[in-house]
């Protein structure tokens, strides 16, 4: 059996439990009899962590113990003293999301110990909108119940301070841990509790509701969770995997003189609050690196990683009493730069010291390349070791074997794989060091890379349904979710204290991506919770239309605001043509098409009737009869005194045929020669322009595109990641790590050309491109299995080989001056002729055009 047979019955069976879990995958979990826990408090304070332990006595090493575990906000579950799992994942707090436990590997005959830390952020975070705190966990042992009560004992745990600040806006957790006042082998069978350990305040009736319908009290938020809409849910998706990322390299060392209290710079960013002496700092003895006291001076150490990862950072620190160690992350440091790496929103935990052998590790996750430690406070010899990074990583089910005949091109296509490692975990987000925030739109062209390049179904599932969650009174959706952004944004916006309202366009997009997951995976019933929201969203849209213009508004809009892209205009009145373009496109070909699906033909045609009426409204206001192609500033052009074209526009107009009169080669030509009145996407909207080019077979385009924009990024050649804007600079903000999946769409829909045209991948098209890529070879995955693709050879005397699974059926796009024997079906407006195959597991095509 080859290696693509095993791999396609193992994606079969991969889908297959996919859809046997769709039964019950929206239904309630039920975690009864335990109960929600909590340490007995009046009240809990922002960033407070209370430690759970329980043990357990077992005649036997067991053969079973699974069950269910949740808390809020984040929890880290230890048995017997080792670490098992993180979690859980972001969830709506109406739908909370509990974690599948496998203890059996863990446990002995004997006393054995279940231990779990939680940290209640208590304040808006980028994964977690609000909350309130409690833990509950449902084990079967063997036929042995192990379930959350007041049999378990609680601590208080002032190794982390209770109330603690906010790190940022969007993040919760500034950690500071205190190693002097951490009971040390709590998590073990022989630890001896003192007076500090009580019993656990049991805070709710059962074990059916999330923690926002438990009766502890908060008091930040005052909220009360309505226990008929909520429930408990599986996790949908995997556990993530972790591995340890070892060995980085020491690139700097210096002394820091600090002038003013190390707390006030890192408190509050006090500005000239040190100096740096430039002197050796270490010595250096294989993987250990030796640090004398000189003074009152601290020490700062920076190491880099060869790519940029997330996970958790941790090392090991041989110290006095005392020492404080600030750990900072960073993704990008230009050598030579800051001494102190701390311009990336705040990303540092300080460390405080027992005395001896300290191993420390953040509670929280991050994204980073740079890893600095600034140590203070001692006044003997210091040594550090075992710097690394627990890397965490979603478990996909192939690691994909690309290559291409380009080096350059070779190199952003696997930049951009290590881009979704990073982005694509439990939610889609676009940048995890920034904001860790799951988006639609832009941020959700993730979709078709996940589908096509890694072959999986079940993190687009959860997508779509924890994003659907986000669906207002109104109809509108929260652009993110489960965040809190948008939530305090409403607030900000009702005070105009903000531009940022919940971005309409990202709500429009969300069409599209509900669409494109049927047609990946054809579960209809996968879409039920979240159909009746799109729904709602249209009725609101409706609501927004100008009847004169027959047009919505891209400003003024209220609670909402149009986004689009940032980069491509310069003035917000310009967004409205690819606004209402992109409406007209959703109308007809995501949200029309999804109604009939599910049966609402009457529906389907209001939709589209509506998408009409925009379109003409496109056509009269923006639609230039003398250049034959659309102009975003066409009714201001005479006071503005430029014209102004954007690729998001033309793009939209090209992909969906939304040109008066199939009028499309200016179109066509402003986006191939990139002219200066051309407004260009940054990188994550440069898909619409990419889906332009390979409609219309301009695959040079895109791989000049690749070879020159995107081979020119400098996070490709240090991070081997995507940055987020076309220029990027060290030692600020900048995102390196962020969403764009323009070089893996490329790949998949553009040089192999494949798409599904039924839904489920039953019937795919493929329309190679392969341009002036003298060798590819790669897989493109389908519900159905992988197709593998391989092309050898230039133009004029190309190979052609397909792997296809056989209950796939495809229809091969062509250049009409192709001669093949396969049977023939038709010929497209553009003269592309179409071929059937079907039935065949391997092909073999020698091409003169293609």
């Amino acid at each position: 059996m080859t290696i693509h047979k095993v791999l396609f019955i193992t994606l079969l069976f991969f889908v297959s439990m996919s859809s046997f879990a769709k039964e019950d995958r929206n239904g309630a979990l039920n975690l009864s009899p335990a109960k929600w826990i909590w340490y007995p408090a009046g009240r809990t304070l922002q960033n407070t962590f209370i430690l759970f332990r329980k043990d357990v006595i077992l005649k036997e090493k067991p053969l079973k113990a699974d069950g269910w575990i949740l808390a809020d906000s984040r929890y880290r579950l230890f048995v017997n003293g080792k670490r098992v799992q993180w979690g859980p994942a972001p969830s709506d707090p109406r739908w909370q999301e509990a974690d599948p436990l496998d203890l059996a590997g863990y446990l002995v005959e004997g006393k054995n110990t279940i231990a779990v830390e939680v940290c209640y952020f208590g304040t808006g975070d980028g994964t977690s909108p609000m909350g309130k705190p409690g833990f509950i966990l449902n084990l079967d042992i063997d036929g042995q119940k192990i379930l959350t009560d007041d049999s378990w004992f609680s601590y208080l745990s002032r190794s982390w301070q209770p109330g603690k600040y906010k790190r940022w806006f969007l993040r919760s957790l500034q950690e500071t841990f205190d190693a002097r006042l951490y009971p040390y082998g709590w998590d073990t069978p022989d630890f001896i509790q003192n007076a500090d350990w009580v019993k656990a305040l049991v805070v709710s009736d059962d074990g059916c509701h999330p923690s926002v319908c438990n009766g502890v009290s908060e008091y930040a938020w005052e909220i009360s969770g309505d226990k008929n809409v909520s429930e408990i849910r599986r996790r949908s998706i995997p556990l993530m995997r972790e591995y340890s990322v070892t060995r980085p390299k020491l690139e700097e060392s210096m002394w820091i003189h600090w002038k003013r209290p190390v707390e006030d710079y890192f408190d509050m960013l006090v500005s000239d609050a040190f100096d740096v002496i430039h002197q050796p700092v270490v010595r250096q003895s294989g993987d250990e690196w030796l640090v004398e006291p000189n003074g009152n001076n601290a020490a700062a150490l920076t190491f880099s990683f060869s790519e940029q990862g997330v996970g958790w950072p941790y090392f090991t620190i041989d110290a006095p009493e005392g020492t404080v160690v600030e750990l900072l992350v960073h993704e990008a440091h230009r050598l030579g730069g800051p001494a102190i790496i701390n311009s990336h929103f705040n990303s540092w935990t300080r460390f405080v010291c027992k005395e001896g052998v300290n191993t420390f590790e953040t509670f929280d996750f991050e994204s980073f390349r740079w890893l600095q430690l600034h140590i203070r406070n001692f006044n003997r010899p210091v040594r550090i070791s075992s710097v690394g990074m627990r890397r965490r990583i979603y478990p996909w089910q192939k690691e994909p074997a690309i290559f291409i005949a380009d080096d350059t091109i070779q190199k952003v296509v696997n930049a951009a794989v290590n881009t979704l490692y990073n982005c694509a975990q439990e939610t889609l987000v676009d940048g995890m060091a920034r904001e860790r925030q799951q988006y639609s739109g832009d941020g959700s062209h993730q979709l078709h890379a996940v589908f096509q390049t890694m072959g999986d179904c079940l993190l687009p599932f959860r997508y779509i349904n924890t994003f659907s969650q986000g669906s207002s009174i109104d109809g509108y959706f929260m652009d993110s979710w489960p965040a809190w952004d948008r939530l305090a944004r409403t607030m900000e916006r009702q005070m105009q204290l903000t531009g940022w309202g919940p971005i309409l366009d990202h709500s429009i997009g969300f069409c599209f991506d509900a669409y494109h997951y049927y047609m990946y995976t054809g579960d209809l019933k996968g879409l039920e919770e979240v159909y009746p929201r799109l729904l709602k969203f249209f009725v609101f849209l409706c609501s927004l239309t100008n009847e004169e213009e027959q047009l919505v508004p891209a400003e003024n809009l209220g609670m909402c605001s149009v986004y689009i892209d940032h980069e491509a205009y310069k003035k917000n009145s310009h967004k409205q043509l690819a606004l209402n373009l992109y409406i007209i496109a959703m109308c007809r070909n995501a949200l029309a098409p999804l109604c009939r699906l599910f049966g609402d033909k009457e529906e389907a045609d209001r939709i589209e009737a509506y998408g009409n009426r925009i379109l003409q409204g496109c056509i009269r206001k923006f639609w230039d009869e003398e250049r034959k192609v659309y102009v975003n500033n066409l009714p201001w052009i005479k006071e503005e005194g430029e014209i102004r074209y954007c690729d998001r526009s033309l793009s939209t107009a090209l992909i969906y045929d939304l040109c008066p009169g199939n009028s499309i080669d200016k179109s066509l030509e402003i986006l191939e020669q990139t002219p200066a009145e051309l407004g260009i996407s940054y990188p994550c909207n440069a898909v619409w322009r990419l889906w332009a080019l390979v409609k219309y077979r301009k695959i040079e385009s895109v791989l000049s595109d690749l070879r020159t924009k995107w081979g020119r990024m400098s996070s490709v050649w240090e991070n081997n990641t995507l940055q987020e804007f076309w220029t990027a600079y060290p030692d600020e903000g900048s995102q390196w790590s962020h969403c764009a999946m323009y070089p893996l769409i490329a790949l998949s829909q553009g040089i192999a050309g494949i798409y599904p045209i039924e839904g489920g991948s039953g019937k795919i098209k493929i329309e190679p491109q392969p341009g002036s890529l003298e060798k590819v070879d790669f897989d493109v995955y389908t519900a159905k299995g992988a197709v593998h693709f391989y092309s050898q050879g230039k133009k004029g005397k190309r190979t052609l080989r397909l792997r296809i699974p056989d209950t796939v059926s495809v229809e091969l796009w062509l250049d009409a001056r192709e001669e093949i024997k396969l049977p023939f079906l038709r010929t497209e407006k553009n003269g592309i002729k179409v071929y059937k195959v079907e039935g065949l597991e391997k092909y073999e095509l020698h091409l003169k055009y293609t």
